[in-house]
């Protein structure tokens, strides 16, 4: 984990810019064992201008037991030229399905997230690969669980890896807080830093504050404990 977290400051970011992600989340429940996950994500170059990215995906998740679950994803992704918002046609299309294995565990109040993820990308209808792991811990502040009216502190961090050389893709690191103001409601708020690794340049950075709403659309448990994160 300590190699993992260190990976996201080994580069100077690209811009010093500072970018937003910023991301709706929702997970309806209509039992114990199923789940559908939808979420609308855009993303910009500074914090409210030169929006150059948006994504729209969901997914069917399968409950195999309380701390193991499956899910199978569908998503649309766009990328535009900048500066600009949204400017002229879209320079990257990308379709995209994914397969994917969460595992969970406690030590003591903190709650560990590990997800394993294979994805089947079409960028402009030419045909990629790519594998995923993510660790993600939550630890709540005020309750030993995230129930309502918690306060908690999050991070992750996540590594992309393709079937073709140079292998490793792309880093990814988050820490941000965040508040459970409800049963069925949640807000997060955090810095996360992207490093997309390339053979011409050994990389670049990109640093961005991301804001996340996290909707729960389902009342079959009273006052469930949550485990926030976002699927993207």
């Amino acid at each position: 984990m300590a190699v993992l977290l260190a990976l996201p400051f080994s580069v100077q970011a690209q811009s010093d810019r500072l970018g937003s992600w910023d991301i709706a989340t929702a997970m309806i429940n209509p039992n114990n064992r199923f789940s559908v996950w939808l979420e609308t994500q855009t993303r910009s170059q500074g914090l409210t201008q030169d929006f150059y990215y948006y994504e729209t995906k969901g997914g069917l998740v399968y409950n195999i037991q309380k701390k193991m679950s499956v899910m199978l994803g569908v998503g649309n992704y766009h990328t535009f030229d900048y500066p600009g918002n949204f400017k002229g046609g879209a320079l990257v299309k990308e379709f995209r399905l994914w397969e994917q294995l969460i595992l969970n565990n406690n030590i003591d109040r903190v709650k560990i997230e590990h997800r394993y993820r294979i994805e089947q990308r079409w960028l402009n209808g030419d045909y990629r690969n790519r594998f995923r792991y993510r660790i993600n811990p939550v630890v709540p502040i005020n309750h030993p669980k995230v129930v309502a009216h918690t306060f908690y502190v999050t991070a992750f961090d996540e590594v992309f890896f393709t079937n073709s050389a140079p292998y490793f893709e792309r880093n990814r690191f988050f820490a941000g807080a965040g508040y459970q103001f409800s049963d069925l409601f949640a807000f997060q708020a955090g810095y996360i830093r992207q490093f997309d690794y390339n053979k011409v340049n050994d990389g670049s950075g990109k640093n961005s504050i991301q804001t996340v709403f996290l909707f729960y659309l389902d009342k079959h448990t009273l006052h469930p404990e949550r485990r926030p994160n976002v699927m993207d």
